[in-house]
């Protein structure tokens, strides 16, 4: 009977405990509940109003005038910098998202004359009231598929400057982390990848653009390029997240399609063989990246040419190459976010610009046999 009240007591006097210690628990979970609920409203309420204070009028009793000039061909982030820099708004960045969580767009380049005591949204208003007419002092094209190398010989060519100093400069870091501090949303720190060769590859779109001073410094001549590239990548900004994907594979993707494709109907199917190969986890074994690493453009890429040691080297590696090999056009992006549905896996081009698919190694043997290799 004693051994059995002892038993007893002992079980109660262990579960007193465990409730005891079970009550100290859940007391210190309350604790740090209530504490991280307090560092949330903090930081939320903290935040809240930073950015309801940097929508404020810089200066709400100030009558002095501030005269800005648009240049044309501006993007937002330039405008939003320009806007900081001359004391009208507070802060770019906020600004920025401002316009873009508005949907706010259709500014005009022109003269202004604002004064720190806007709001916001008379800032906004203004800008979409005044334009110049203003005959440009020179147009550069940069055609699609272009290397940055390429685009620095053009850009050389067009500024009278020397295209090896044009060349430094584009990969210059602090040139860079200054074009990646005003464009946050497109040059991330992908761009820095270990593998990376140069940083700015496959970021300058293509497309013609005009410039209205004589000589324009690299980085005013950069960022209008940028702005371009940064407006159209906003317009896909949707579909990159649907497809789980960062704006530097997405360029990078979209460099490959415009690689390989001879003709504007071919890409998408050219998409699908790609993601056809990733999602089998198959090498993309396409020359363009071959040529990228060897750093040449040949007509032909040799057996001996795929043997070239690079993380670029798609025959080598499996997955997409470190970065972009070029910049991209709308079609191949296009491409990119939207492939044919396809079983394909191999495609050949022949000498003519005709691309020819296949779904298995056997038919695009044959293929190769018939329009490759009796053609030399």
């Amino acid at each position: 009977m004693n051994a059995s009240k002892s038993k007893k007591e002992l079980f109660l006097a262990n579960l007193n405990q465990r409730q005891q210690e079970a009550k100290l628990v859940r007391r210190i979970v309350a604790i740090v509940a209530l504490i991280l609920i307090i560092i949330v409203a903090v930081v939320g309420t903290s935040g809240y109003f930073y950015i309801k204070s940097a929508l404020q009028p810089v200066s709400s009793e100030s009558d002095q005038e501030i005269i800005i000039d648009i240049p044309i061909g501006s993007g937002v982030s330039t405008i939003s910098q320009l806007l900081e820099d001359n004391g009208l708004v507070k802060n770019a960045k906020v600004f920025k998202y401002y316009v873009k969580f508005k949907n706010e767009s259709n500014f005009m380049a022109g003269e202004y004359h604002m004064n720190p005591s806007m709001s916001i949204q008379e800032i906004i208003e203004s800008l979409k009231t005044g334009k110049i007419m203003q005959e440009p002092v020179f147009t550069m094209t940069i055609p699609e598929g272009k290397q940055l190398k390429e685009i620095a010989a053009i850009i050389a060519e067009k500024t009278n400057q020397k295209e090896d100093e044009i060349w430094k400069q584009l990969n210059d870091e602090t040139f860079i982390k200054g074009l990646m501090a005003k464009y946050p949303d497109i040059l991330t720190t992908e761009i820095w990848a270990k593998n990376i060769k140069y940083p700015l590859e496959g970021y300058l779109f293509p497309a013609t653009y005009s410039y209205y001073e004589e000589k324009p410094t690299l980085e005013a001549i950069v960022s209008v390029m940028l702005d371009k590239t940064e407006s159209v990548v906003n317009a896909y900004e949707t579909e990159i997240a649907r497809d789980n994907l960062t704006v530097h594979q997405f360029l990078t993707m979209s460099s490959l399609i415009e690689e390989e494709a001879t003709k504007n109907v071919d890409r998408k199917k050219i998409a699908s063989v790609f993601y056809n190969r990733i999602e089998q986890g198959m090498p993309l074994q396409t020359d363009p990246t071959v040529l990228y690493a060897l750093g040449e453009h040949k007509d032909r890429v040799l057996y001996e040419d795929l043997e070239v040691n690079s993380p670029y080297n798609t025959y080598q590696n499996v997955g997409l190459p470190p970065g972009p090999i070029a910049n991209a056009g709308t079609i191949s992006m296009e491409a990119a976010l939207h492939p044919e549905e396809t079983d394909y896996l191999y495609f050949l081009a022949s000498k003519d610009g005709k691309v020819y698919f296949s779904k298995s190694l056997n038919e695009h043997n044959d293929l190769k046999a018939k329009y490759i290799t009796e053609n030399n």
